[in-house]
């Protein structure tokens, strides 16, 4: 039975978060263009022009007042104005590694690692803006967190106090802001802020529309031909980030920080393995992380020896990018083997819990510039078969499922990624597809979950926009959730936030069961899975593709948590890795999409002289399915393929 909800209607008057009672504006209740008309207001008050004022704005929320919640910076509001008293400084717990086979491949060994205990940074002065902004208007702090018309109010004071420091006029040319828009991204390394000036220029060039959050509906018309006068930027005086051979385009702000490869007492060694893809292996997936912690302890973290390893650390209030292994290597991020030997990882700052409060606009923009950068490279399809969540990642075998991790979480907007990627999500194959693909509208779309206060577990969560839509076992809302065997062996699922046995994800493709007025099944872990598709606010759309279903004859098939070699394949001296079914059942008269075919292989990669690494290839082939919120992967041999 669902939770009882009293909090979700009151937390809309007060919400308590790290320790501050935050109180909920009228204004957030108020008419749709009050929102707008707080810009030109501001904007006018200060010398600002409308457009920058805006434009910072859409790059640090995209308008919205994220409820009244902070950032993983602690920064409030449509301005993102940084208030140090409100960080929670709590140390946030990163469960990498607890449950997982080991990293390196064999998995006869457990995995025990330490726990990774990511206290926040300080905030530095540049970033303690809120502060600031109350000594410039003359509000309160509670006023700059809670109402969104004293933010903006504080944005743009700061980005006035931020001009005259620089010496630059108070002019109406946007093109003289340069510089004050670059400080205001708070970066100290001059690539970063460049390219968070960038953006808001970008943005300011080809205009920008959209309802927020709270109902607001903004628009920033569009300035053809914007110019940029960058000797503002060099005034700021901030330094270069560290290059040194980083994998990343030029138009974002990388820097190299290495993980280290290295010997270890009785022979071990961490915290990745070297390899040569994709001459030794192709890169199939890009495996979407957050940190569950912060930027600087996690980049800190990534450099010890004895922990595991990550591709790449992007930081939320800037979207600045550390790279620490090279995509040629094999880093230790995903819990699965087989899905390691062939992915690239990137980890994005912040709590999955705490969702659109801090995937900022600015870190989506550098994560997707990235990702289509490394797509290109590698060969790696934009679609969601092979651009995956941590959590979209299977357990290997049966005792390992339990264990596997949730991130990004359903705050993750997977929309507006691919949007950003350049491949925006759709349907295809009109309305006698017989597959959908996930697609609610992601503002509109707010689930009921709980667990998002790292103080209060219990804690409703904050209503707020979500990827994701509840699986039930019958069409109706009060319907139980469907069960997960291997999360839950002898349970039900969970609306907790950190709980995805139930849901279906923005992107993912299932094939259709039934239909029943505005209820729509699908194959989903074995079993029928309901969810509220209605035609006024669907949360899906057709797909056609390709779909399996088990070969004539066969009742059932097995399915597997990664795509290993047959026995006979494995050289002597090279151990076995069993094929080992997981514990669900794939029953005749089902089908699941497929998302891509894959050759068996094994990196067989235990030792810290590399030379000794090989990859194992068999003859099996396999295809990845959709089957449940994790992809899984069925023998070839055991299905038949067919358009759906």
């Amino acid at each position: 039975m669902q939770r009882s909800t009293p909090l979700r209607m009151a937390v809309a008057a007060v919400m308590a978060v790290g320790g501050l009672a935050l109180i909920q504006p009228a204004s957030a209740q108020a008419a749709p263009d009050d929102r707008q008309t707080a810009f030109t207001q501001a904007a006018e008050t200060y010398d600002v022009p409308e457009s920058v004022l805006l434009g910072v704005s859409y790059l640090e929320s995209r308008w919205d007042a994220n409820a009244g919640l902070p950032s993983n910076s602690a920064g409030f509001g449509p301005m993102h104005l940084t208030d140090a008293a409100a960080l929670n400084t709590a140390p946030a717990a990163d469960h990498h590694g607890q449950g997982e086979e080991d990293p390196r491949g064999d998995d006869s060994r457990p995995l025990t690692l330490r726990e990774h205990l990511a206290a926040p940074a300080a905030i530095p002065a540049s970033l303690r803006t809120l502060e600031k902004a109350a000594e410039l208007t003359g509000a309160s702090r509670e006023e700059l967190r809670a109402d969104p018309a004293a933010n903006i109010r504080g944005g743009a004071a700061l980005l006035a106090d931020y001009q005259k420091q620089l010496g630059a006029p108070l002019s109406a040319d946007p093109a003289e802001w340069y510089g004050a828009v670059a400080r205001y991204s708070g970066a100290d390394e001059a690539d970063a802020a460049k390219f968070f000036a960038d953006e808001v220029y970008a943005t300011i060039e080809s205009g920008a529309e959209r309802v927020t959050d709270d109902g607001q509906k903004v628009g920033l018309k569009a300035v053809p031909g914007l110019k940029k006068i960058e000797k503002w930027l060099e005034r700021l005086g901030l330094h270069p980030a560290r290059r040194d051979g980083v994998e990343c385009p030029p138009t974002i702000s990388c820097e190299w920080v290495p993980a280290p490869y290295q010997a270890l007492p009785n022979d071990d060694y961490g915290n990745h393995d070297l390899a040569d893809r994709p001459r030794s292996q192709k890169v199939e997936y890009i495996v979407i992380h957050d940190m569950e912690g912060y930027f600087d302890p996690s980049v800190r973290l990534v450099q010890d020896p004895t922990y595991v390893s990550w591709h790449y650390s992007l930081r939320s209030n800037d979207g600045h990018i550390a790279q620490h292994v090279k995509t040629k290597d094999v880093a230790w991020h995903a819990g699965n083997w087989y899905i390691n030997s062939k992915s690239i990882g990137l980890e994005h700052e912040g709590f999955l819990g705490e969702g659109a409060a801090w995937y900022t606009e600015a870190m989506y923009r550098t994560s997707a510039r990235l990702v289509r950068y490394l797509a290109l490279r590698h060969g790696v399809p934009l679609d969601r078969a092979h651009i995956i969540g941590h959590d979209n990642v299977p357990g290997t075998i049966p005792s390992t499922v339990r264990g596997m991790h949730e991130d990004p979480g359903p705050f993750w907007d997977w929309a507006h990624y691919f949007e950003l990627l350049g491949r925006p999500l759709h349907g295809s194959g009109g309305p006698k597809a017989e597959s959908v693909m996930i697609l609610p509208d992601f503002d509109k779309n707010q689930p009921y979950y709980y667990g998002c206060d790292r103080k209060n577990p219990s804690a409703d969560c904050v209503p707020q926009g979500s990827s994701s839509v509840w699986l039930r076992t019958e069409p109706r809302e009060d319907a139980p959730l469907v069960k997960d065997i291997g999360k839950h062996p002898t349970g039900d699922s969970l609306y907790s936030v950190f709980d995805h046995s139930a849901r279906a994800n923005t992107g993912q493709r299932y094939t259709l069961a039934d239909r029943q007025g505005d209820w729509t099944a699908i194959w989903y872990l074995g079993q029928k899975a309901w969810f509220h598709n209605p035609a006024a606010q669907p949360t899906a759309v057709p797909s056609r593709g390709l779909v399996v279903t088990p070969k004539p004859g066969l009742a059932s098939i097995p399915v597997y948590g990664r795509a290993y070699p047959e026995a006979e394949a494995y050289p002597a001296g090279v151990p076995y890795q069993a094929v080992t079914p997981l514990q669900y059942t794939f029953a005749a008269g089902q089908r699941y999409t497929l998302g891509l075919a894959a050759q068996s292989e094994y990196y067989r990669a235990v030792t810290f002289d590399a030379s000794q690494h090989l990859v194992v290839r068999g003859k099996l082939k396999y295809y990845q399915i959709q089957f449940g919120h994790r992809v899984m992967f069925v023998n070839a041999d055991d299905v038949v393929v067919s358009v759906a």
